[in-house]
């Protein structure tokens, strides 16, 4: 009897323990993010969260691939990277339980070119490249399509439109999207394109401004492909997330957007 009693203690205890660690974890929140905006918008919200009580820890992850694996499998609270046509792609690919806690920031994708001034400007046969992101294939003809370049499959909405959905190629346009996104800017550099599509935090990284050196950017308005704050499904109510969504989601983060980055990223409405 005593021996079981003991064991009952014993378990109790850990039980306890482990309750006492939990709590203390609730006061720090550890977030992936890509290095540019997202870790330097956070950077900004440190002291932000410091005043709620909460100790911001940032792991930057130069990729798209390991921020989904690291959340999925509890080894972050949440993710700061992707927008949500990303985010169901790879929830229904593979599997993930992450869901969204809220948007808070859109990068204005662009398109560069060292050769021609603009879409229209393309010769016949022109290669664009664009990266390896199947979410954002509809993303990416959006720009053709606005120029009157291409048409796609009546029925098809743009956001969900994929390559093979093309139905009219006035200039033969050849997509080539056989590299991850963080290459562009050098494919970019090296001329070795007609053009090149390349997301904002890309662009930035290597001191590209979309307002000032694309040849088209996009719009703001409408636009499904806010950046947001990921967390493991369930878990979108808890209170350091909420408390990370009201700073990120605040005047102080807002007017820093605005005013860093001069429309290469704009606060999510």
């Amino acid at each position: 009897m005593k021996k079981f009693l003991s064991l009952a203690l014993v378990a109790i205890l850990a039980v306890v323990l482990a309750a006492c660690g939990k709590g203390g974890d609730d006061k720090k929140i550890t977030v992936g993010a890509s290095p540019s905006p997202h870790a330097e918008i956070l950077e900004k919200a440190k002291p932000l969260l410091k005043d709620k009580g909460y100790d911001l820890q940032i792991k930057t992850i130069n990729d798209y691939t390991t921020p989904n694996k690291l959340l999925d499998k509890g080894e972050i609270d949440a993710n700061y990277f992707q927008h949500t046509p990303y985010l169901n792609t790879e929830k229904k690919d593979k599997h993930y339980k992450i869901e969204s806690a809220g948007d808070v920031h859109l990068e204005p994708m662009a398109v560069y070119s060292k050769k021609y001034k603009s879409l229209k400007d393309l010769p016949k046969g022109a290669t664009v490249y664009v990266s390896n992101n199947p979410a954002e294939e509809g993303r990416f003809i959006k720009f053709f399509q606005d120029a009157g370049l291409v048409k796609v499959k009546k029925g098809v909405k743009i956001e969900d439109a994929k390559f093979s959905d093309i139905v009219e190629n006035k200039k033969d346009i050849k997509f080539n999207n056989k590299q991850s996104a963080e290459y562009l800017p050098k494919i970019y550099q090296n001329q070795k394109a007609d053009a090149v599509i390349i997301n904002s935090n890309f662009a930035i990284d290597q001191k590209l401004s979309p307002r000032k050196d694309s040849i088209a950017l996009e719009k703001s308005e409408d636009n499904p492909y806010a950046n947001l704050i990921a967390v493991k499904e369930g878990h979108k109510d808890d209170k350091k997330v909420k408390a990370l969504m009201e700073v990120l989601q605040s005047k102080e983060i807002k007017d820093y957007i605005n005013k860093k980055y001069d429309g290469a990223v704009v606060p999510a409405k």
